[in-house]
């Protein structure tokens, strides 16, 4: 499993000059590597350092292994696709190898610039220090709001799975952003509220145009961001220590390609476009790895449709977006729970590790309910 560390940079004035000035000619150098590539239609990275490399060291005066570190960040970004020129931004992300980047120890850090090698002190954690002895392949310098940090890739042994003998069934939505089968809902209010505010708030700024407002937008850039990835990684966190508590696996939906499937009014779209479940989905997904746990994929077809109880699938079950009412048997929950019963079912029936003991009538209602749902129309979403 590979796992990304974080290690803050802490430079003199000087040396965070130098750093400025490196990521800048680094960059313009890749511009101009990419420029020559894009004319000559050279994507290749051998190709590229043979065309190419005297020149970047000669018009940038770059250190050998840096030319190469550019010529293959170039390569490496015209991997996806060559249908279009690449262009980088003056500061970029930046690969380091070991050539001219190290660690001196937990403190301290050795690393290339425009004024040659030097040493400069570093900040991290004791998460950060775990992960580093697992070290592995290049670091990237990047500069974020006006910091200096290197990203470090760590190959980390996955931990051996833990004997579980339960399911976990989790629904992932938007007013709750997940609810689990055990009945615990973790509320999306506060996220809509600051999207609405951080949106009226970009809106009227954008609107005003003057240099003061330009730069209280790039004061507030990224911080809506930060604040929902901070709950994903708080509701990922929660969910995988409720799975450990319960020796259970995690079950979840399987959404991808839902923003292409949904169609929302024109006042929801602006809500559904800042659903982040792909996020929450990695972050429960890595943390459970480490956590020796594993994740079952659902398909989330009827799953909002279906009544947990006795398996009848019937859209008009799910009349208010909060109640589930069963017109069979008159089940009545929390629609998301009742999903996310549905999903937890799903998964026991074809869980890797055998079945989980939800009782011989349950298993039959269950496959059944699961034989039928795929003769209905796909509602599209799992609630």
């Amino acid at each position: 499993m590979k796992l990304v560390a974080n290690v803050k940079l802490l430079p003199a004035p000087e040396q965070r000059e130098l750093l400025n000035q490196t990521l800048e000619r680094a960059n313009a150098a890749c511009n101009w590597i990419s420029e020559r590539a894009w004319e000559t239609k050279t994507f290749k990275q051998f190709a590229l350092h043979k065309a190419t490399y005297g020149a970047v060291r000669e018009n940038f005066g770059l250190a050998a292994q840096v030319a190469v570190r550019c010529l293959a960040k170039v390569a490496d970004a015209y991997k996806l696709d060559t249908k279009a020129r690449r262009t980088f931004r003056k500061h970029s992300a930046q690969p380091y190898d070991d050539r001219i980047f190290r660690f001196l120890n937990d403190s301290a850090v050795s690393i290339w610039t425009l004024g040659g090698r030097t040493k400069m002190p570093c900040m991290m954690g004791e998460h950060q220090r775990r992960l580093l002895a697992h070290r592995k392949g290049e670091v990237d310098l990047m500069w974020v709001r006006g910091e200096f940090y290197v990203a470090c890739v760590c190959d980390i042994d996955d931990p051996e799975l833990i004997e579980t003998t339960e399911v976990l069934g989790v629904d992932f939505g938007i007013v709750n952003i997940a609810s689990d089968s055990n009945g615990t809902g973790y509320s999306g209010k506060d996220v809509e509220a600051r999207r609405r505010i951080y949106s009226n708030r970009r809106r009227n700024l954008q609107r005003k145009g003057t240099r003061a407002a330009k730069r209280k937008l790039r004061t507030l850039k990224g911080r809506q961001a930060r604040y929902q990835k901070d709950v994903n990684h708080t509701i990922s966190k929660r969910l995988v220590a409720t799975a450990k508590r319960y020796g259970s696996d995690i079950a979840i939906e399987d959404l991808k390609g839902i923003r292409e499937r949904v169609k929302a009014q024109k006042a929801q779209r602006a809500r559904l476009s800042n659903w982040s479940f792909s996020q929450l989905r990695q972050l429960v997904t890595y943390k459970a790895r480490m956590a020796g746990i594993g994740v079952i994929s659902v398909d989330p077809r009827n799953t909002s449709r279906t009544c947990a109880e006795c398996g009848h699938c019937e859209k008009a079950n799910r009349a208010e977006r909060d109640t589930f009412r069963c017109l069979r048997c008159g089940h009545t929950a929390n629609a998301d729970t009742n999903a996310a019963r549905n999903i937890r079912a799903k998964a026991a029936i074809n869980r890797p590790n055998g079945n989980v003991d939800l009782g011989v009538a349950k298993v039959a209602r269950v496959e059944h309910r699961l034989s039928c749902s795929y003769k209905l129309r796909p509602s599209g979403r799992g609630s």
